[in-house]
């Protein structure tokens, strides 16, 4: 088994995305770490088409990954949503036994600079664990009175928090990429799942996001030390976040002093999306419009 890779889970819409991804590892990834990619197996054929055979990366199927739950019955992805669906896919990777820890990276992610093992990874061994109480974001969506986003963190982490009984402050870990590690999850499973007779799919929805419950997992079973660090990517959660940010000088060539990488979330820069739109003309424009005017809006 090995100590680290990276993985990535995606689908057709994001494959133009993966692609930019995986030409970023190619560059800064300087100590070769194993870089694995998962989709379904009828997207396979495609993702192979479209990489190429220069391309490198370990694929596996998302079928392969929900099979290694005997709790889980095959096919269950398919009476979910895709960000459902992919969230708990995400959290079992750790079940195939490829590696101790892995990076979840999500398909918009772009490195930017050199990484190395020890990015991720302590000199005990120990996986580094993102963690922090979200406050630079909170308060810049609060200048611009946006409360609803505000509220859905706050009430996503008062729910997670209750399932394991925690009082204090909400934790989070909300951009990619995550550093999870098997021993974590495997401690999930056996001392909160398994008792209550549940499989992680069971618990896995909107108000339960996998970040959140790796983190809460880690703080009541401590499975490995604590070692926090902030988050690796610059994250632009919405364009209005990016249109701030790049008003008060904001560049990918500062940003390289203080992360590893950037990611423009694939909710609103769609510009990579893969393959025929699915939404009609009238509704793209309209949402061009609307980045439109709160660009304007970052003015002021």
């Amino acid at each position: 088994m090995r100590d680290l890779v990276l993985y990535c889970k995606t689908y057709s819409r994001d494959f133009l995305r993966v692609k930019r991804l995986l030409a970023s590892i190619d560059q800064f990834n300087v100590e070769n770490i194993p870089v694995y990619i998962s989709t379904s197996e009828a997207e396979r054929e495609e993702l192979e088409r479209l990489l190429g055979a220069t391309t490198q990366y370990h694929w596996v199927s998302d079928e392969s990954i929900i099979g290694s739950n005997p709790k889980v019955t095959l096919g269950i992805e398919k009476s979910r949503s895709g960000s459902l669906a992919q969230q708990a896919i995400k959290a079992e990777f750790w079940r195939l036994g490829i590696s101790e820890n892995y990076v979840c990276l999500d398909s918009d992610c772009i490195f930017i600079k050199d990484f190395r093992h020890s990015d991720f990874i302590s000199a005990d061994g120990s996986p580094y664990t993102v963690i922090y109480q979200n406050k630079e974001f909170f308060q810049l969506a609060k200048n611009r009175a946006r409360d609803k986003v505000i509220n859905n963190l706050v009430n996503e982490g008062n729910a997670v928090k209750a399932l394991f009984e925690r009082t204090g402050p909400n934790y989070y870990c909300p951009c990619p990429p995550f550093i999870w590690s098997a021993k974590v999850w495997a401690s999930l499973d056996q001392q909160y799942l398994q008792p209550r007779g549940l499989s992680f799919w069971d618990i896995s929805n909107k108000d339960h996001p996998e970040t959140l419950l790796y983190l809460e997992a880690l703080l009541k079973y401590r499975a490995i030390p604590l070692y926090p660090i902030e988050q690796l990517f610059r994250i632009y959660y919405y364009d209005w976040q990016y249109f701030l940010l790049k008003r008060a000088g904001e560049r990918k060539s500062n940003l390289k002093t203080n992360y590893l990488g950037v990611i423009y979330q694939s909710n609103w820069d769609s510009d990579l999306d893969y393959g025929a739109p699915a939404k009609p003309l009238f509704s793209r424009l309209l949402r061009k419009a609307k980045r439109l005017a709160r660009y304007v809006q970052s003015y002021f």
